[in-house]
């Protein structure tokens, strides 16, 4: 079994790593960190844990753990590894923002490998730390990175996407009162959102010679949890061609999966997968790509490299299944 802690288990990715990690077959969750819930029940917090486990939060750290997940917010789990001495036989794994861009990519003698598994798989194998992707990042680059590969962003590729609420954090904003968000759609971080930069590393990483714009328009969704994205690209090939481009780029993906009919949120939410689809209207090629922000977007995707990371099957503890209605 391998044993993992939790660091800052009270907010949204603290408490969907928690929900995979007791029902994992492999994986002992070992203990749950919060400063301020430490002594408290971990139903008292996630309250749809009542009846599940009866673990409580410490607010005392433990290293007697194969592997910590860092569940803080961005800038965090910098300080907390700077503050902390953590033994190198401990491996990381970061779901903030802090070392997943290749400059800022280590701290002391660990150095990050990013963590999106269709595209850095076999380095993720092998890795001591693991940079998890942000939530739009995964999302974007699953609909992206098999054209980069195959050299045909040969031009701005244009994005719409709409996140649900839960993608600003647990903390309390203008922006995530209810009465704000329902029956609500507005625009943030319009060409400039941050998870930007991670996408043009993976996407030159592929296509070293790409120069083009990512023209990003994030919206802000009237519902709890969700991405989904509409991506569109000139592209010489045909439907046929490309259908085949990307059936081959995912050939060996555990949880990114290519549909041929039109798809929609619903498909996605509580899974960890990734669910795409491709259409042709002239010279331009559609792609949509759906997630769920906090499961492939966060925490089931740092699984899914926990599981990488100590030879496991890929998909253990992530067979969830989506709510039809």
């Amino acid at each position: 079994m391998v044993r993992v802690g939790i660091i800052g288990g009270a907010g949204y990715t603290g408490g969907e790593a928690i929900r995979i990690l007791l029902n994992h077959p492999d994986v002992e969750l070992a203990f749950v960190h919060s400063n301020s819930n430490g002594g408290n029940r971990l139903s008292d917090v996630h309250i749809d844990l009542l009846g599940e486990t009866d673990m409580r939060f410490t607010d005392q750290l433990r290293t007697d753990v194969d592997a910590l997940m860092l569940c803080v917010g961005h800038g965090d789990a910098r300080k907390f590894l700077e503050a902390t001495p953590i033994p190198d036989s401990v491996r990381i794994i970061d779901l903030s923002q802090d070392f997943r861009l290749q400059a800022t990519a280590s701290i002391g003698n660990r150095q990050f490998v990013y963590g999106l598994p269709e595209l850095n798989r076999e380095k993720i194998r092998a890795a001591r730390n693991i940079a998890n992707p942000g939530c739009f990042a995964t999302c974007l680059q699953l609909g992206i990175l098999p054209l980069a590969a195959a050299g045909l962003l040969t031009g701005d590729v244009q994005v719409t996407a709409v996140t649900g609420s839960t993608g600003a954090g647990q903390k309390l904003a203008p922006t995530s009162h209810f009465s704000q968000r329902v029956n609500n759609l507005s625009v943030y971080k319009a060409f400039e959102h941050q998870h930007l930069n991670e996408i043009g590393e993976s996407v030159r990483a592929l296509m070293p010679s790409f120069s083009h714009a990512i023209n990003f328009i994030p919206y802000r969704g009237d519902f709890a949890r969700g991405i989904i994205a509409s991506i569109y690209v000139d592209c010489p090939l045909s439907l046929e061609e490309v259908q085949k481009v990307y059936g081959d780029f995912y050939a060996d993906a555990a949880l990114t999966f290519v549909s041929d009919r039109n798809i929609y949120l619903k498909q996605v939410v509580n899974t960890a997968k990734c669910v795409l689809s491709l259409e042709k209207h002239g010279d331009k090629l559609l792609v949509m790509s759906a997630i769920d922000n906090l499961l492939k977007g966060a925490s089931g995707q740092a699984v899914q490299n926990l599981n990488l990371m100590f030879s496991l099957d890929e998909r253990a503890g992530l067979r969830l299944k989506p709510v039809a209605f």
